[in-house]
């Protein structure tokens, strides 16, 4: 069974930096893409940043120049470093991954770390 395991939210205040990770844990054959969303209370849930196998990366328009992902493929972990935060930064944020096992490649999601701004 596989699961990603995240963590590093919390509360900031406008202007600050959180750094993000996720751990993909369990029997893996190997992970695709990986990536960063989030949800705002009474909002959908929206792309945040996402980083391929080659290390390719692409951000939502909000958080570009401000947020950078990475990943270390070795040990299965995608990051998200986050700086200049926001009140509008504010969410939930959840790590997703493409991850093939023993029984095929499927979808994986975090169980979600909330980030909240505010002074």
């Amino acid at each position: 069974q596989v699961q990603l395991v995240e963590s590093g939210g919390g509360l900031v205040q406008p202007g600050g930096s959180l750094r993000l990770s996720c751990a993909a844990r369990g029997i893996i054959r190997s992970i695709r893409a990986m990536g960063w969303y989030r949800q705002a209370p009474g909002k959908e849930r929206e792309l945040v940043a996402t980083i391929t196998g080659g290390s390719r990366t692409n951000y939502t328009d909000s958080v570009k120049g401000r947020f950078t992902i990475s990943r270390d493929k070795a040990r299965n972990l995608v990051y998200l470093q986050m700086n200049s935060l926001e009140p509008e930064d504010t969410a939930v944020y959840y790590c997703n991954a493409d991850i093939m096992t023993l029984g095929g490649i499927s979808d994986y999601w975090g169980q979600g770390t909330q980030v909240t701004v505010s002074s």
